[in-house]
């Protein structure tokens, strides 16, 4: 088993069968793509990222300890709250914009055919608002824990 992560967020990491090989790199590329497309992990990376700018996780599976373990997952789980809040703040000025547009629907005014296409293309933006509000909602929810946890771990021994 190998192990990748990345530059741009080292708490990723790719786990691929066999040893660091052109062959892995290329697993660990597709697995990172299957990541993204499913909106399971959100960073930008660099125009022409490629196989060989994965970082090789060289260090054997050691046990660590579960309080470093939920430290990790703590910071995982307020750095994915980061990325949705600004996905939701993003796509809320436009949902804004499309809901305004729902209540013409409700007038006994004509309307025209540019004006359903808008519509219905507007359609698309509420319903990924609304779907990404909900992962925030509960991200949020999640982080309260995380904070917690951290705010536990930044404790100076002397209290």
């Amino acid at each position: 088993m190998v192990q990748y992560t990345l530059k741009e967020s080292p708490s990723v990491i790719l786990t691929v069968e066999g040893k660091d090989s052109t062959k892995a790199r290329d697993k660990a590329m597709d697995q990172l793509v299957e990541l993204m497309d499913a909106g399971e992990l959100d960073i930008e990376l660099s125009e022409g990222f490629g196989p060989k700018q994965f970082i090789e996780v060289k260090e054997p599976e050691a046990v660590a300890d579960s309080d470093e373990d939920a430290i990790v997952q703590a910071v995982q789980v307020l750095s994915s709250l980061v990325t949705l809040k600004l996905k939701v703040q993003e796509l809320r000025v436009e949902a804004l914009k499309v809901r305004a547009q729902v209540d013409i629907l409700f007038t006994d005014e004509p309307i025209s055919e540019d004006e359903i296409a808008s519509i219905k293309e507007g359609f698309k933006v509420l319903k990924t608002f609304a779907q990404a509000n909900l992962r925030y909602q509960e991200a949020k929810f999640q982080a309260q824990q995380a904070r917690a946890v951290l705010d536990q771990a930044l404790k100076s021994p002397e209290t």
